[in-house]
């Protein structure tokens, strides 16, 4: 039998979705080393020098993946975000890859396109962050999980346990995955009965076994990440519902997605939602469960609490697929009038913001960019302080530290040979730092310092024997002008002192008895000074 040939159009169709998701790939690759690390990203290089089972603040992955690719290409900007890098195109491959088995080649095109346009898949693609990880941990789970349900083999029930272990070792929200897969198979008579079976379970197990090490962390120190995730989910404030947040969830999702983005994913989960029972039109219903309660989820959390912009972000994976079921091909006119301004706007709006990371040109103010803030002068900001270690009286007695743990971060990258830094936490909050350093290591010690505010002083001299007056220092970027001309603006002063003499007082003193945190044996709770 002659075997069956190929269409050519279908062929190129693939040929162009796997290039167009490459070029992407490349790009993020090489601007990912052309600007400076945001804060958290410094922090998270600092796991990876300060290998663990887990962490105070997050899951291991982020520390972990780091620390291999710095160990391999170097401690650069690229060596830190690389994890990132891949991780969010790997994301992209399974979506692709899962369109092309359900709806075809053009849906599978369409998915590439318009998950590359997205601005939050770029920015945990391209900054050093969980959310890349966990993007591709969460596509992988919901491929194949798709392939298990329709199939029921071992291998895909355990790839899907795999690779949700891989997330909860990424981020702590992908314990939302499980729940998503099992609520939808029990609505589903088509797949119910998998869930009869050992299998699923056993993918499960294998999962929770990988999470393991983070167990075993927590169980040696109090629980402190579950304490921590509760705080910031509002478990230490009195409960209460309110509309006080949801709007600027609702903005901050709009703004990540761009507008029309977001109003295509709402209307794709309301018509697909309009289906009624899971078995028909299964396959929507299955993107359908695996991203609307994760959003939604966090949406009624933010009636509560504050809620950042990406927690959700892994419920947009299978819904941008949803999305481009809808809007690709066929439909009414206006139907792909909106698709072709969705792209249009997603685009512009995602390449401006790229642009403006790597060459600053928008005109905002240094209060409204956060670019400007958060990404220009740490390099300026290390050389000073290096200056400042050797002008001290003792510069092999004398060590580095942040007021708090995003300046140490930062100081510990950019000063040159990049030293060991310390974070003094005790009037913040407690984080990783707690766990690398304790008084005893620096009692006596002088050291140079760095702070955001020009009235430290006085808390600092707790701390040392005597502390000099701050030296203020003046923090610009360079950003592109008229006729590509190049001009210095001025984005915020820093405070660096001079301190004699540690006396002890590392680590964070709990305000009250009643704090979530306060239970830990890394602090005691005294009244503050």
């Amino acid at each position: 039998m002659t075997p069956m040939k190929r269409h050519p159009t279908t062929c190129k169709l693939m040929y162009f979705c796997w290039s167009y998701l490459f070029f992407w790939f490349v790009l993020r690759l090489v601007l990912s080393g052309l600007f400076l690390l945001a804060p958290d990203e410094a922090n998270y290089w600092q796991w990876g020098r300060h290998l663990d089972w887990s962490y105070h603040d997050q899951a291991p992955m982020i520390g972990w993946m780091i620390h291999l690719t710095t160990q391999l290409m170097g401690h650069t900007e690229r060596a830190v975000r690389l994890p990132s890098v891949v991780s969010i195109s790997l994301a992209s491959v399974y979506l692709v890859l899962l369109a092309r088995h359900w709806f075809g080649k053009q849906v599978a095109v369409a998915t590439a396109v318009l998950s590359q346009s997205i601005l939050l898949f770029n920015v945990g693609g391209l900054m050093a962050t969980a959310d890349g990880l966990q993007a591709a941990a969460w596509a992988a789970v919901i491929y194949h999980g798709a392939r298990a349900y329709e199939d029921n083999t071992w291998g895909s029930w355990l790839a899907t346990g795999m690779w949700f272990g891989f997330g909860m070792l990424s981020k702590y929200t992908m314990v939302l995955a499980a729940p998503c897969l099992f609520v939808f198979g029990l609505l589903s008579r088509r797949h119910r009965k998998s869930l009869a079976a050992l299998k699923p379970y056993a993918g499960l197990a294998l999962g929770l076994v990988m999470f393991a090490p983070v167990i075993y962390w927590n169980a040696n120190h109090d629980w402190n990440s579950i304490r921590h995730v509760a705080y910031i989910g509002g478990a230490n404030q009195k409960f209460s519902l309110h509309f006080r947040y949801l709007g600027d969830f609702l903005a901050s999702q709009a703004a990540l997605l761009s507008p029309l983005v977001f109003l295509a994913i709402c209307w794709s989960w309301l018509d697909t939602a309009g289906y009624g029972a899971a078995d028909k039109n299964w396959k929507e219903k299955y993107l359908l469960w695996t991203s609307l309660p994760v959003v939604a989820g966090f949406a009624m959390l933010s009636l509560h609490t504050r809620v950042y912009g990406n927690w959700p972000g892994a419920g947009y994976i299978s819904a941008v697929l949803l999305a481009a079921t809808k809007f690709s091909s066929g439909g009414t006119k206006a139907g792909r009038r909106y698709w072709r301004w969705t792209l249009a706007t997603s685009y512009t709006f995602t390449i401006v913001v790229l642009i403006h990371t790597v060459w600053p040109f928008l005109p905002l103010p240094p209060s409204m960019d956060r670019t400007a803030t958060e990404l220009t002068g740490w390099d300026q900001l290390g050389k000073m302080v290096a200056e400042q270690v050797k002008a001290m009286p003792r510069p092999e007695k004398t060590f580095i530290f942040g007021r708090r743990y995003q300046i140490a971060s930062e100081l510990a990258f950019y000063v040159p040979g990049q030293p060991f830094t310390v974070s003094i936490n005790r009037w913040n909050r407690p984080n990783v730092y707690d766990y690398w350093f304790d008084d005893g290591q620096l009692l006596g010690l002088d050291a140079i310092g760095v702070t955001r505010n020009k009235d430290d002083q006085k808390l600092l001299q707790q701390v040392f024997r005597k502390v000099e007056p701050a030296q203020a220092v003046v923090l610009s970027d360079r950003r592109c002008g008229l006729l590509g001309k190049r001009r210095e603006r001025p984005v915020r002063t820093m405070y660096i002192y001079r301190c004699f003499g540690f006396k002890g007082g590392l680590r964070w003193i709990p305000p009250d008895q009643h704090d979530i945190r306060a239970s830990s044996p890394l602090s005691e709770v005294v009244p503050r000074s």
